[in-house]
C-alpha cells in the first residue's frame, strides 16, 4: 500500500490522503450510532487538541516551508510571509461573514452570514465545513509542493501534515452530528450531515494540489494563505469553541498543547 500511494502523482496523493481526512470526519460523526452524549470534558479537551495540531502545522508544514521557498525564488520572505498569511486570513472573515452557517452549541437566533431560511442541520454542515476547505486545501498545497522539488517541501512532511488534518478532524464530525441526534434526527441522518461536513475536503485538496503544480512561483504565497487561513479558523472559533467552560480550562489548554506538541513531532520526525 505504501508503494503503491508513493507512486501516484502529486494531485492523486492530495486526493488519497484528504480522502483519509475526510475518513477521520466520518468516524466521529459514527460516534453518534453509539451514545447520544459526550462528556463536555473530553469534547471540550478534544477541540483544544484539534487546536494545537492546526498551529504547529500551519508553522511546520506551511508558513515555515512557504518562507524558504520565497527566498529561493527571491522573493522578499517576509513580504511574501505576510501577504500570503494575511490573505488567507481574511479570505476566512469574508467566507465567515458570508456563507449562512451556525457554530454547534448555539441557538438558531446565532446564525451568521447571509440569513436564510436553510434548517439548522444544514447550516450546522456548513460552519464545520468553513473549516474543512483550509484544512483540505492546505493538504493539497503540501502535496502539490513536493512536485516543486524544492528542498523544504518533502513528502513526509506532506504526509504528517495529512495525519495531522486527520487527527483533529475527529471531533469535528462528533460535533455535528451529536447535537442532530439529541434533537430528535435519526441516527443515520444525523451521521450523514456529520460525515458531509468533510466532503469538501478533498476537493479543496485536488484544487490546492493542481494550482500550485502549475503556477509555481506562488507556491510560497498559496503555503502562507493556507496557514493564515488555519489561523483564523484557530483563533475564531476552536480556541474559543473549547474554553467557554470555565472548569475546563487547565485541561484544555494541556490539551491544545499536547496536539500541538504530536503534530510537531510527526512534521519533524516525518519532514
Amino acid at each position: 500500500m505504501t508503494d503503491f500511494f508513493l507512486q501516484l502523482n502529486p494531485v492523486a496523493q492530495a486526493f488519497a490522503a484528504t480522502l483519509f481526512t475526510w475518513g477521520v470526519t466520518a468516524a466521529g460523526a459514527s460516534l453518534v450510532f453509539f451514545t447520544t452524549t459526550v462528556n463536555a470534558r473530553l469534547m471540550d479537551s478534544t477541540l483544544g487538541f484539534a487546536a494545537g495540531v492546526m498551529i504547529a502545522a500551519s508553522f511546520w508544514s506551511l508558513l515555515s516551508p512557504g518562507i524558504e521557498m520565497a527566498e529561493n525564488l527571491g522573493h522578499i520572505p517576509w513580504l511574501t510571509a505576510t501577504i500570503g498569511f494575511m490573505g488567507g486570513g481574511l479570505f476566512m472573515r469574508l467566507t465567515d461573514k458570508f456563507l449562512p452557517h451556525l457554530h454547534p452549541g448555539l441557538s438558531e437566533d446565532n446564525t451568521e452570514g447571509i440569513k436564510t431560511s436553510w434548517q439548522r442541520s444544514t447550516l450546522l454542515v456548513l460552519a464545520i465545513t468553513l473549516h474543512n476547505i483550509p484544512e483540505g486545501m492546505a493538504v493539497g498545497v503540501a502535496f502539490g509542493a513536493v512536485a516543486a522539488n524544492l528542498p523544504s517541501a518533502t513528502l513526509g512532511g506532506a504526509i504528517a501534515l495529512a495525519i495531522g488534518i486527520g487527527l483533529q478532524n475527529f471531533p469535528e464530525g462528533t460535533a455535528v452530528s451529536m447535537p442532530l441526534r439529541r434533537e430528535g434526527m435519526s441516527k443515520g441522518k444525523s451521521f450523514f450531515m456529520g460525515q458531509a461536513s468533510g466532503i469538501v475536503e478533498p476537493v479543496a485538496g485536488v484544487i490546492g494540489a493542481l494550482f500550485v503544480m502549475h503556477m509555481q512561483n506562488i507556491l510560497p504565497y498559496a503555503l502562507c494563505f493556507a496557514a493564515g487561513a488555519m489561523i483564523f479558523v484557530v483563533v475564531e472559533e476552536l480556541i474559543p469553541e473549547s474554553q467557554k467552560n470555565p472548569g475546563h480550562i487547565d485541561i484544555v489548554t494541556i490539551a491544545t498543547m499536547t496536539g500541538f506538541t504530536i503534530m510537531m513531532i510527526l512534521d519533524v520526525a516525518l519532514g
